[in-house]
């Protein structure tokens, strides 16, 4: 295979004006109130009738921090779920072996998947999730450890002992196993260049093979940092350095970003959006742009794949064929990006917040199609609440996986808590000492005087 050619991203543009030319409006639609029955009353023959009244609308409750929280882990576990059998697969391939378009739990893409290349021994299928939300879970771990923000040090400290210490139920090992036996190469990196190598934290990510790796587990980073993009996105940036370098650290700071945009009130898939190509540097913002754009033409997930795989495939390096990478595939450019994050927002604009539209039409899109839904499940449950995932789902996930999936989403909406007490109190000294400097006389005043 040949070098894939660079391509040279679009002019940048106001992110803001931009969004709106691309994006399409699509606010989530709240559930309808029911009116009040009237209450049954005796009528005689002198009664008048009452006026009718109009019952004024009831406006619909928005999801509190703790119902955000823990829609966005869940719904990222079920995406996760639902995309692990068919991953690495086209969309013709999905439909063949099943049929038609996934729609719901199946199972593993060939029956002898003990012993079927590529991705023996591993049960991917049947609700079990994959390394996306083992590394997600083990991330909060470490939030609940600490209890405040996190830096790539909090990585080399806390993350990648509860990788290599702790023995947890693995589900497509079907076995109690440490999760460095099961996570891919490029997070056994962390482990080899951390605890191995003793590299500075800082940097470790340099020299891994750039891909998603390490954007699909910040979801609780945007939790944390809940309604402040751009906070998610500096602690992501900072904590991904000890995994990732180029276009795959940024995607896990976008992601960030995205996660926590969600969580702004009166948030949509086109608001979430916006802060993420506000935010989104290189040839991870051109390719956001790109397939969002695509992504507002089109209005049925099931024709979305061909589209908006076009629309990435200038700034993804792995090529056409994702089992046969090009020569450059996942090598560090300012040019390009991975696929996931594009295509996991392209998605949440077609699917309208729409939980099952949004993952089914991430699964349906093949490649690295667990990563894509965990990324689009997490965002629509930020948007919505936990009530957004169909419960059979979770259900059955959490039973197949051996997973608590609520426990997660509450005990990382208390971390959340803290930190922003923190964060105010910090604010407040930074505001009184700046307060004091501020007020004496500047250099040049003085030696006026």
């Amino acid at each position: 295979m040949t070098h894939a050619s660079e391509q040279t991203p679009a002019a940048a543009r106001t992110p803001e004006a931009q969004a709106t030319r691309i994006l399409p409006v699509t606010p989530i639609p709240p559930v309808p109130p029911v009116p009040p029955a009237a209450p049954v009353t005796a009528v005689t023959a002198v009664a008048k009738p009452s006026p009718v009244r109009p019952v004024p609308p009831v406006a619909p409750v928005p999801p509190s921090l703790e119902d955000r929280a823990t829609g966005a882990l869940v719904g990222a576990a079920v995406g996760d779920a639902l995309g692990g059998p068919v991953e690495g697969r086209t969309p013709e391939e999905i439909v063949k072996r099943h049929g038609g378009r996934v729609a719901g739990i199946v199972g593993p893409f060939h029956d002898d998947w003990r012993t079927a290349r590529p991705l023996a021994p591993y049960h991917k299928g049947d609700g079990h999730v994959t390394d996306d939300t083992l590394m997600t879970h083990a991330l909060v771990r470490v939030y609940e450890a600490v209890r405040d923000h996190l830096d790539a040090y909090d990585i080399a400290d806390h993350l990648v002992p509860d990788l290599i210490g702790t023995p947890r139920w693995i589900p497509e090992l079907e076995a109690e196993a440490l999760p460095v036996q099961r996570i891919f190469l490029a997070e056994k990196w962390i482990v080899a260049r951390l605890h191995y190598g003793h590299a500075d934290p800082r940097e470790a990510g340099v020299g891994n093979i750039v891909n998603c790796g390490a954007a699909m587990y910040m979801a609780p980073v945007g939790i944390v940092n809940a309604g402040n993009p751009d906070r998610a996105y500096a602690e992501a940036l900072d904590i991904a350095g000890a995994h990732q370098s180029s276009y795959g650290r940024e995607a896990a700071g976008v992601f960030a970003a995205a996660v926590a945009a969600a969580f702004i009130p009166d948030a949509t898939p086109s608001s979430v959006v916006v802060q993420a190509l506000r935010l989104a540097k290189d040839g991870t913002r051109a390719a956001i742009e790109a397939v969002c754009e695509a992504a507002s033409s089109v209005t049925d997930p099931a024709a979305a794949p061909a589209p908006l795989r076009a629309a990435v495939a200038p700034f993804d390096t792995v090529g056409p064929d994702y089992r046969n990478p090009s020569l450059g595939a996942r090598r560090p450019s300012r040019l390009h990006a991975i696929e996931e994050l594009p295509i996991a927002l392209g998605m949440l604009l077609i699917g309208g917040g729409d939980f099952r539209s949004t993952v089914l039409g991430s699964v349906n899109y093949g490649r690295d199609c667990d990563s894509i839904a965990t990324m689009s499940g997490a965002l629509v449950g930020a948007l919505r609440g936990a009530a957004a995932v169909p419960e059979e789902w979770s259900t059955e996930v959490a039973r197949a996986s051996r997973l608590d999936l609520q426990a997660p989403g509450a005990a990382l909406a208390t971390v959340a808590r803290e930190v922003f007490t923190r964060d105010r109190a910090r604010a407040r000294t930074h505001e009184q000492a700046f307060t004091a400097i501020s007020a004496i006389p500047a250099m040049t005043e003085a030696v006026g005087r």
